[in-house]
């Protein structure tokens, strides 16, 4: 009777601990969950560059969010005047900008399904007006055209999902010097890819050109 006893007096203890336990496995997956919700929120445009070879790279615009354009302002417009000088630029591309090429700038691309790793950008650009912050950079990706069609898919994310990277409602691509080359191009989300526990698919630009036959 006493050893039912003890374990009749025990067992509300070992529902509270496992509750306790229930608890504080949710209360750390909202928190998880609220940390990895988008936080900053970037409109992009790309425009699509070739050579007389077939395709040289493209050049990315990125639109910020009011909040986080407001915190780039007030760390790094030291002089305050609603406009970013040369010294202020690189200040924001090695303290904001440059901490991303560990993500592949944000930029993924396949080419003929065959991954293609993002290792530099170039002439890179901070901008600041009305307000508004935007940067501007351009991603060398060298493709020769051929008879047959090139697929090059460009999709456009943060892997932790604290950025949104999402296309520009209106004239989302442009294509520059494409006049050797049949070019399709299609903006839409990449079904193959997601992020965010496989809940999130990234926007994506389809690129498919070859020689004009």
């Amino acid at each position: 009777m006493k050893r039912h006893k003890r374990i009749r007096q025990t067992m509300p203890h070992l529902f509270q601990i496992t509750a306790s336990c229930v608890i504080l496995v949710f209360l750390l997956l909202a928190q998880s969950e609220v940390q990895a919700h988008p936080h900053i929120f970037i409109a992009q445009r790309l425009k699509i560059v070739f050579d007389d070879k077939g395709l040289a790279g493209f050049n990315v615009r990125w639109e910020f969010d009011d909040m986080f354009s407001t915190m780039i302002s007030e760390d790094h417009d030291l002089n305050k005047n609603g406009k970013l000088e040369k010294t202020e630029v690189m200040s924001i591309k090695e303290k904001a900008f440059a901490y991303i090429a560990e993500f592949n700038y944000f930029i993924y691309v396949k080419i003929d399904n065959t991954p293609f790793q993002v290792k530099y950008v170039t002439d890179f650009l901070a901008i600041l007006e009305n307000g508004k912050l935007s940067y501007e950079f351009f991603v060398p990706c060298h493709v020769r055209a051929i008879e047959k069609f090139k697929h090059i898919n460009i999709a456009s994310y943060d892997p932790t999902y604290y950025s949104a990277v999402y296309f520009m409602e209106q004239h989302p691509y442009a294509i520059d010097n494409n006049d050797r080359f049949e070019v399709i191009v299609q903006v839409k989300k990449d079904k193959v890819t997601s992020i965010y526990y496989d809940m999130v698919h990234p926007w994506a630009l389809f690129l498919n050109f070859r020689l004009k036959q």
